[in-house]
């Protein structure tokens, strides 16, 4: 298991008790052996809106950083990231946000293969300058689909 995968999960796993958690990046880091910059790229790439989180820190006496999980429904989760996704998307951030939606249960196996294959280089057979404005099209038009009333 990676560091960062240790960090994201030792986060987590403080969210069981609470929603809100308030950390130092200092004593993060020291509790990992690792410098703080690490516990700056967990949190800025595995702990941002579109995950589910809003995240305050503040510099300086040891990076006070102040993490709240959202709780949101499904819906509001898929229209949050469908107003994060720009007028171009590529097929890894596609990816990521697939991933992300597993990881939270809002879509299932079968619709994160769906929401794959559409998406895939493999079908947008278009020149290149095209192809990731097509697929974030694709994509939010997709997600929208999915929304519950």
């Amino acid at each position: 298991m990676r560091i960062s995968d240790m960090i994201e999960d030792f986060i987590k796993e403080m969210f069981s008790e609470e929603d809100f958690i308030e950390i130092q990046r200092n004593d993060l880091a020291q509790h990992f052996n690792c410098v703080p910059s690490q516990i700056n790229y967990v949190i800025a790439t595995r702990f941002n809106p579109s995950q589910g989180y809003y995240v305050e820190s503040k510099r300086g006496g040891g990076g006070h950083i102040k993490i709240k999980k959202i709780n949101i429904t499904k819906s509001n989760y898929l229209m949050h990231a469908i107003s994060s996704i720009g007028e171009k998307i590529t097929s890894q951030e596609v990816d990521i946000f697939i991933s992300n939606f597993l990881s939270e249960d809002i879509v299932s196996s079968l619709e994160a293969k769906l929401l794959k294959v559409a998406t895939s280089d493999n079908v947008l057979t278009i020149p290149q300058e095209y192809r990731d404005t097509l697929r974030a099209n694709i994509f939010k038009n997709m997600l929208v689909n999915l929304v519950e009333d």
